[in-house]
């Protein structure tokens, strides 16, 4: 199965704080995969990286074979992104977000029209497709923004924290949405600290920890056996926290 991402000694440094050192992220075509490490560990800076939001330092990007600084218009054309902390145009509506979007990828208005009406009923959203966006709630907003990412029908969909702060019902609806996505042979990468949810929804997993990539491969074979949140700590090692200074703590008053 031929890679739907692939980098090679990817390398970003802040100042004199190294936040990727070295990282081969491999993802193959069609799979799920989930990008997992502790706070910190560089996940973000390489999705930001991966998806061109961010030059690196050094390293190799492709996305379907194609070279990610050589060649971003093309690359862009091919994914869809739904970052962390996600920025909408909130005085738009939901319909008219998608057409917006729909415009800018220069996608016929009646196909524009056809697909967003697709993605409304399917986000469970046509009631709330005149509202603002500024009025939606967290759900809603992840719902909008995942359709308009979907919208040019991309080959590969990156996602940061999709789930944070989103409600059963609206989490029901994306997971549906993804596992489609997925089953069409596309491919999803999504960046995540729940491990219950990985562990759930994915095939292939890379584990990060300070800037590098740990283990990655089949979910089963990563786990050993193991549940993926043992073997997670396992792998990125537990730390002592101070907690034998807290004496004080939980000490009743007289």
């Amino acid at each position: 199965m031929a890679d739907s991402v692939r980098t090679q000694g990817l390398f970003k440094r802040f100042g004199q704080q190294v936040a990727v050192a070295g990282v081969d992220l491999v993802v193959p075509r069609g799979s799920f995969a989930g990008l997992v490490g502790p706070n910190g560990a560089g996940k973000t800076t390489t999705l930001s990286m991966i998806t061109g939001l961010l030059r690196p330092d050094g390293g190799l990007i492709e996305v379907d074979g194609v070279n990610v600084w050589r060649d971003p218009a093309l690359v862009k054309s091919r994914i869809g992104v739904l970052p962390e902390g996600l920025r909408l145009y909130e005085r738009l509506s939901g319909r008219e977000l998608l057409h917006y979007n729909g415009q800018l990828r220069g996608i016929p208005e009646a196909e524009v029209e056809r697909r967003a009406e697709e993605l409304l009923k399917v986000m469970d959203l046509v009631e709330s497709a005149d509202k603002l966006v500024v009025d939606y709630s967290t759900g809603m907003r992840k719902k909008i923004g995942l359709a308009a990412a979907l919208l040019h029908n991309p080959s590969v969909l990156f996602i940061d924290e999709p789930f944070e702060g989103v409600d059963p019902v609206s989490a029901n609806s994306l997971e549906e949405v993804l596992r489609r996505f997925t089953g069409s042979g596309s491919t999803v990468i999504f960046s995540s600290h729940v491990m219950d949810l990985v562990e759930r929804l994915c095939s292939w997993v890379s584990v990060m920890s300070r800037g590098q990539i740990v283990a990655q491969g089949p979910l089963d074979e990563v786990c050993g056996g193991r549940k993926l949140n043992q073997a997670f700590l396992d792998l990125v090692g537990v730390r002592g926290n101070g907690e034998e200074g807290l004496t004080w703590l939980g000490t009743a008053k007289q």
